[in-house]
């Protein structure tokens, strides 16, 4: 990463679903490394407005985008607001939706929403950018999975099945963008609880972890740093779940 400042050669990054949580960290982190963000948001607009007056407050640059990805036309609708800003060296497919979706009750359009926001969207937002990356000369994709695209949960099977289609993406576009453009994915454990988790729920999850604590966003921000800073590092996956995955 370079840290540009404010002025000529500042470089930029894309960073969707940047309003909460792990994208919020990272937006944070990102404008501290001295990219100009544009955080995308759907619906959390106080919240993406909160985290763009921190960005300001910390003399960095941040410029709010909206859009629906799991619309037909939000992945081009977001694009071209982005490329309005300039050249995106840098893009983070956070955005993502978790939905139950047991297999008794389970129908179609679960499936194609958890398609449509966690596959279609950012796979159409990898291709689109990483196409510019590519003409242009560099650039670097960093794709949000999940620790259990190796081990799907039945009652989540849509969302697990289209991480595991955003998996084989982030490899094949790897593939394909080579050797302008390096595409990356972080696979998190839980570094987040769901929210109205019972202190008991969050005991089991701590004890089923091997190094003994549940994550934290920052474990996922060091990763994303050590992706964007690495040169030769393209098509990979790090899983971030502090070894849960082993059991």
């Amino acid at each position: 990463m370079t840290n540009g400042g404010k002025g000529e050669g500042v470089r930029t990054a894309l960073v969707t679903g940047s309003a909460a949580r792990i994208g919020r960290a990272i937006a944070l982190r990102l404008a501290q490394e001295g990219y100009a963000v544009l955080a995308h948001y759907h619906t959390s607009r106080e919240a993406a407005e909160s985290l763009a007056r921190e960005i300001a407050e910390r003399g960095d640059r941040a410029e709010l985008l909206a859009a629906d990805l799991s619309a037909p036309d939000g992945p081009a609708r977001l694009a071209e607001g982005a490329r309005r800003a300039g050249p995106i060296d840098v893009l983070v497919n956070n955005a993502s939706s978790w939905e139950r979706t047991p297999l008794d009750t389970q129908e179609a359009d679960a499936f194609d929403r958890m398609v449509a926001i966690n596959l279609r969207a950012p796979y159409l937002l990898a291709l689109e950018i990483g196409r510019e990356m590519h003409a242009r000369g560099s650039g670097c994709i960093v794709n949000l999975l999940d620790w259990s695209v190796e081990r799907p949960y039945p009652e989540y099977l849509p969302y697990g099945i289209a991480k595991a289609g955003l998996a084989a993406a982030t490899r094949g576009l790897a593939r394909g963008l080579a050797p302008r453009v390096r595409v990356n994915g972080i696979a998190p454990g839980t570094v987040l609880l769901p929210e109205g988790s019972s202190p008991e729920q969050a005991e089991r999850i701590r004890r089923a972890i091997p190094l003994g604590r549940i994550g934290d966003p920052e474990d996922v921000v060091e990763a994303l740093v050590y992706l964007v800073r690495a040169p030769f590092v393209t098509g990979t996956i790090l899983t971030l779940d502090g070894g849960r995955s082993l059991r």
